[in-house]
């Protein structure tokens, strides 16, 4: 059974807009179990005690509820920032889905992030959202190949059920796709991946692939990340091609990254996949541009 924790507030407002255009955040769960090995929500300046456990946040539906019915100006509320709000607690305790039918009923829309399958179960309330309100639905994959996802996301369904999970939720007319984040320096920066990650993605009709050919690290992330480097890949040398390239830089971008990323606006322009941050936006608000003018402008 999950953990409980206190909570005084669950949806605040973004500081900005850019990211995907959400207009406020909310994480009902605290703390994640995927066991990602680059996790930057691991880091210190975080101040996440006991990271890999997940704790509900005490009468949450509640708050939530009593928190839309409070804000004046409708919106969209993101979740999956901090932890996935398809954990495998959400399964029994529904949380998520419960919160999504409260944004239905006070007509906000949703832009939801996870790396489960099991958002595919929601497709009926996201359905319901559509008809007033924007909703986004992103899919973080960031490697074609099962074994190494399995090494990387040790706690997360395989890439390929991800992009079944992508296929069922387009076929279901929900815009979503992949946040293709972080592309890691000399696991995932080939081309091969790319070539493969956008071919995938149009099979399975993403609307979009959004992009990061790095990752970040600091403070005991990057402590975390070189162990399981160690760990999970003991033949190789990657520690110290990270500290012979990067150092204690915070952004690693990767070496390949300029080449990469041509390939990868060839590719997306060749299936017609969006990949800009602004056209992303304006694809899955368009449609209520005019409906509801002043509630989601653009």
């Amino acid at each position: 059974m999950v953990e409980r924790i206190q909570a005084k507030t669950i949806i605040t407002k973004t500081k900005s807009r850019e990211w995907f255009g959400m207009d406020y955040h909310m994480n009902l769960y605290k703390g994640c179990c995927h066991g990602c090995i680059y996790c930057d929500s691991r880091s210190q300046c975080y101040g996440i005690q006991q990271f890999d456990t997940v704790r509900a946040k005490e009468d949450g539906l509640r708050i939530v509820r009593d928190e839309l019915r409070r804000k004046t100006k409708k919106g969209v509320i993101g979740t999956g920032s901090m932890s996935d709000p398809y954990n495998p607690f959400e399964k029994e305790e529904q949380l998520t889905r419960h919160a999504l039918e409260l944004m239905d009923a006070f007509c906000f829309g949703t832009a939801i992030a996870t790396k489960s399958p099991l958002i595919v179960r929601d497709i009926d309330i996201l359905q319901s959202i559509m008809e007033h309100s924007p909703v986004l639905c992103k899919m973080t994959i960031t490697t074609f190949d099962d074994h190494l996802a399995k090494k990387i996301e040790p706690g997360v369904p395989p890439s390929s059920k991800r992009f079944e999970a992508m296929a069922s939720l387009r076929d279901n007319g929900i815009f979503a796709g992949i946040l293709l984040m972080p592309v890691l320096p000399f696991l995932e920066d080939t081309i091969e991946n790319i070539l493969k990650m956008v071919g995938l993605a149009h099979e399975s009709g993403a609307a979009f692939i959004y992009p990061s050919f790095g990752m970040t690290l600091r403070q005991n992330q990057r402590e975390w990340y070189y162990m399981q480097l160690k760990k999970r890949f003991p033949e190789e040398n990657f520690v110290q091609k990270y500290e012979k390239t990067y150092g204690e830089r915070y952004i690693c971008t990767s070496k390949n990254a300029k080449s990469l990323f041509s390939l990868f606006v060839k590719e997306c322009e060749k299936y017609h996949i969006l990949y800009q941050m602004k056209d992303i936006i304006h694809a899955y608000k368009k449609n209520y541009q005019y409906k509801q003018i002043g509630l989601f402008d653009i």
